[in-house]
């Protein structure tokens, strides 16, 4: 953490705030890239990034308590198969931050993760995606991916009594993809945002998407090294009327 108190006029040495943080995952043979749902899986190298919140006391700055709140997806150890989200947070400008919680429901793994807190300081919330399936190692099991959004109370500079707001529906990882066919795709688009009154959420859902076999036999192929491996055509090769590819962002609110 590096910080400046003259209005970005000058920065302070960065210190470390919490660790040891480890790449969840394991790097996959199809792109060389982190995977925690398993091979040709959805690429994970920015789940230990973390995301950052302020009690900043908007719009106008009155009542800030400058709390500071963060999430962020670590495994035990490198190459650990199970993930855990992680949160921390400082009440004192970040001079000091909390060991972090494993805030996750018990079976979800840690994909990506966002978190905010109410300008005033008092409520937190959480969103983050998960696998609720092992890491897999060929590509003919389904990777299920789930969005969950929770709540916690500030109490004393500590957040607790965690619950859970919402838990979106159910979906196959491997319906996604990224344009090269190669790999499921799975973007980093899961942040949150808080007012003193509700709070709202965006991740990664695949409840719409459709597992397609001859997708998946061409990525277990590019696993194996297998050649020739030609690319096949979404539109011929995967069932009539596919929703392969169809993965899409969800939001919740917890405004009534």
């Amino acid at each position: 953490m590096s910080v400046s108190r003259n209005g970005g006029g000058t920065w302070s040495a960065q210190t470390p705030v919490v660790g040891p943080v480890n790449q969840p995952g394991i790097i996959d043979p199809a792109q060389g890239r982190p995977t925690i749902d398993g091979v040709a899986g959805a690429r994970s190298d920015l789940a230990p990034a973390p995301s950052v919140d302020i009690a900043n006391g908007a719009p106008t700055g009155d009542g800030a308590t400058n709390h500071m709140v963060m999430s962020f997806v670590s495994s035990q150890a490198a190459g650990d198969e199970n993930p855990h989200v992680d949160f921390a947070e400082s009440s004192d400008h970040g001079v000091s931050w909390t060991t972090p919680q494993q805030i996750e429901t018990p079976g979800d793994r840690g994909f990506y993760t966002a978190p905010a807190i109410s300008p005033d300081g008092s409520t937190v919330y959480v969103v983050y995606n998960a696998f609720t399936t092992p890491y897999q190692t060929t590509t003919s099991s389904p990777r299920d991916l789930v969005g969950v959004v929770k709540k916690g109370t500030v109490s004393s500079g500590v957040t607790g009594s965690w619950s859970t707001l919402n838990r979106g529906a159910t979906g196959d990882a491997r319906g996604s993809s990224a344009n090269s066919l190669t790999s499921e795709f799975l973007g980093d688009y899961v942040y949150a945002a808080a007012t003193n009154t509700f709070g709202v959420a965006v991740w990664n859902d695949t409840r719409n998407a459709q597992d397609c076999p001859a997708i998946d036999t061409y990525r277990e192929n590019l696993v194996q090294g297998i050649t020739p491996n030609p690319a096949p055509n979404p539109p011929t090769s995967c069932p009539a009327n596919s929703r392969f590819g169809n993965s899409d962002i969800y939001s919740f609110s917890s405004a009534p």
